[in-house]
């Protein structure tokens, strides 16, 4: 048996290959499979809340970045915590969350994080790149809010209508 050290972390590892379900839950969010495939931590399928395992997703990772742990470093400097249950979008809606993951810290040194998020963002109908552009060139709230307003038109049936800034709302005088 293998032992991998990742900074604080011993992680056995069966014949070189990294399995999910194999690694502890302090280092399960954010880890990708031998198998190109995201890792997860779910809630324990038994009757003790707050038991958590760690499982492989569907979510294959398309940089290349197989039987990869995600380091302390990045997990800090993109504000991500690595208690989260599931693969969520959520967090792109957290002012304070996208102001790190948008940071130079973590947007030009942790891939792995950035592709996550990059893709959970396109799910929305956002553009990473063009969220993070948006976040320095105007207020947090505003690029927050046009996230959400993405968000409901990609999941409306209803093709949205963008409106006029024009601040000439009164009716022509008579």
């Amino acid at each position: 048996m293998k032992i991998l050290s990742l900074n604080s972390y011993s992680i056995p590892n069966n014949a070189g290959e990294l399995v999910c379900e194999e690694l502890p839950v302090e280092v399960c969010s954010f880890s990708i499979a031998s198998s190109g495939k995201r890792c997860v931590l779910e809630t324990w399928e038994s009757s003790l809340p707050g038991i958590y395992q760690c499982k492989t997703s569907e979510v294959a990772v398309a940089i290349g970045m197989q039987g990869y742990i995600e380091n302390d470093d990045c997990v800090s400097a993109c504000g991500v915590d690595r208690n989260t249950v599931g693969i969520s979008s959520d967090s792109l809606m957290e002012t304070q969350f996208t102001f790190n993951l948008c940071s130079p810290q973590c947007y030009d040194n942790c891939p792995n994080i950035v592709d996550l998020y990059y893709n959970l963002a396109l799910a929305e109908g956002v553009v990473l790149g063009e969220l993070c552009k948006s976040q320095r060139t105007t207020s947090s709230r505003r690029s927050a809010i046009q996230l959400q307003s993405s968000s409901a038109a990609a999941e409306s049936p209803i093709p949205s209508v963008t409106l006029s800034a024009s601040t000439d709302c009164a009716p022509p005088p008579m």
